[in-house]
């Protein structure tokens, strides 16, 4: 990914096309979303730890983007990513090698982003 900026932009004007197509869809994955995120047992930064491993091993660019940027915005270090980043790798191989290097450059721009 050269520009995760110009891609999740993208992707978010996808996503919203297809929103508009099938809302009450939209609306209850939306809420699944809250639910499943929601702090209880484990955390909201744990949880999305666990979405981007799950992104990773699913190959799927604009789920790490999404995940990310959650992770982003919850405070996650560079340091803490890299350790999950192992283990995505360890359960993954090679694939997950390459999909965590992704997600380690989208975690340093949308970090850079403020």
């Amino acid at each position: 990914m050269d520009d995760w900026n110009a891609f999740m932009a993208r992707t978010l004007r996808e996503v919203d096309t297809l929103s508009q197509e099938i809302p009450d869809s939209v609306a209850g994955f939306n809420a699944m979303g809250q639910a499943a995120k929601t702090n209880g047992a484990l955390s909201e930064k744990t949880k999305e730890l666990i979405a981007l491993g799950i992104a990773i091993a699913t190959r799927c660019d604009s789920c790490i983007g999404f995940h990310v940027k959650s992770l982003v915005r919850l405070g996650l270090t560079r340091d803490e990513l890299c350790e999950a980043l192992a283990m995505a790798m360890y359960m993954g191989g090679g694939p997950s090698y390459a999909f965590s290097a992704k997600a380690l450059a989208a975690f340093d721009t949308f970090s850079a982003n403020g």
